[in-house]
């Protein structure tokens, strides 16, 4: 299995159990600010992961 066949793969997957994904993703980011901080960032970080599964569409403003 190649890389572009895992990135198809995990696309795949984050169609078919979209709302899983996004509660995992949510929730993981949820602790990262907890620990870390840099609420900004993680959310941005969140929002691409979703976006690259196809679970969402970007937020207006953001790309």
């Amino acid at each position: 299995m190649g890389l572009g066949d895992f990135k198809d793969r995990l696309q795949d997957l984050g169609r078919e159990h979209g709302d899983k994904v996004e509660q995992g993703l949510d929730a993981a980011a949820e602790k990262a600010k907890e620990k870390f901080g840099h609420e900004d960032q993680i959310d941005q970080a969140a929002q691409k992961g979703k976006e690259f599964l196809g679970d969402s569409k970007p937020e207006p403003g953001q790309q």
